[in-house]
């Protein structure tokens, strides 16, 4: 964690009856990071927010958010935490000014309206009422509404959905510099690139248990799995026989000209096929391109080798 706890998760389990949702969770979060909770439909993403968040109760294990239980927690801690849901609700006859200035009124220590209202795209519309809004820009105003109370941390909700890419890219900027100010971002999204451009770490849920936990470089061995080397054989490298690249634990492929090496150490290999088209009077490889797994790849096999697993029989938890 790059900072002191803010949130601090420990054998988190949950049932509704007798069906068992959480099953013994453990996340570790420190302030100023972006954090990523991921996870298929029922996973148990939402009902492990609700409990951070003091809106459900848990079976057992132990929870602290902002060095409080949210379980007992009053409305001082409250005013600490930012939410934002998919959908925050209509207020179809306010401006998006008034909306936000009732909700600045809610809060002891609320950032500037006019402040918030910038800062999240909508200062050409602050006097326009929220019915006339688009989606995405309704989408910005719940973010609005999220930050103006000056959270410790922020609750995230899928909150690019809807957004062009122009908009989406400044609500990047805008978590960015929530968490470069101290607060810290629980961020929930189906866009995985949005996980590997803005996340410090992430965790994985499947079937109510973490999967797996870490920096979005090192998640299913990413770091250090196998990267794939394309290029064209064009010109005095068309129909040349390739060059031996075993050494470096290199499979080989080729295809009407297009070479594909599939390899765990993508520099040496590189250095070897250098030499070799250089050798033959090339200096270069056409198309080159050099790619490892996405954290989307990665993702989606470890969803589908679970899928392919056996669930186990139900547990019956006691719940406190």
């Amino acid at each position: 964690m790059p900072g002191p706890e803010v949130i601090g998760v420990s054998g988190l389990r949950k049932s509704y009856g007798a069906v068992p949702v959480l099953h013994g969770v453990d996340l570790h979060v420190g302030r100023g990071e972006i954090f990523a909770l991921l996870g298929p439909n029922g996973a148990g993403k939402t009902t492990t927010q609700e409990i951070l968040t003091g809106f459900s109760s848990r079976s057992a294990g132990s929870v602290s958010v902002l060095g409080e239980d949210p379980a007992g927690a009053g409305s001082r801690w409250r005013a600490r935490i930012g939410i934002v849901p998919q959908d925050m609700g209509s207020f179809d006859q306010l401006t998006v000014k008034e909306v936000v200035s009732h909700f600045a009124s809610l809060y002891p220590d609320p950032l500037p309206v006019g402040s918030v209202i910038e800062r999240t795209g909508l200062g050409g519309k602050a006097n326009e009422r929220t019915s006339r809004l688009s989606g995405g820009q309704r989408r910005r105003l719940d973010i609005a509404l999220g930050i103006v109370g000056r959270p410790e941390l922020v609750f995230l909700d899928e909150p690019t959905t809807g957004l062009d890419p122009q908009a989406r890219r400044g609500t990047w900027d805008l978590i960015r510099a929530l968490a470069a100010d101290g607060t810290t971002v629980m961020l929930t999204t189906h866009y995985l690139d949005e996980v590997e451009v803005l996340c410090d770490r992430v965790a994985i849920l499947l079937r109510g248990k973490v999967a797996e936990q870490g920096a979005p470089a090192d998640i299913g061995g990413r770091a250090h799995g196998e990267a794939v080397i394309e290029f064209q054989a064009e010109g005095p490298l068309r129909g040349a026989e390739l060059p031996t690249v075993q050494q470096v634990g290199a499979s080989l492929g080729r295809a009407e000209g297009q070479v594909r090496i599939g390899t765990a150490a993508p520099a040496a290999t590189l250095r070897v096929l250098l030499e070799w088209s250089a050798r033959l009077g090339s200096f270069d490889l056409p198309g080159l391109t050099v790619t490892r797994p996405t954290l989307e790849d990665v993702y989606l096999r470890m969803i589908a080798a679970d899928a392919a697993t056996p669930a186990s029989e139900p547990e019956l938890e006691h719940v406190a």
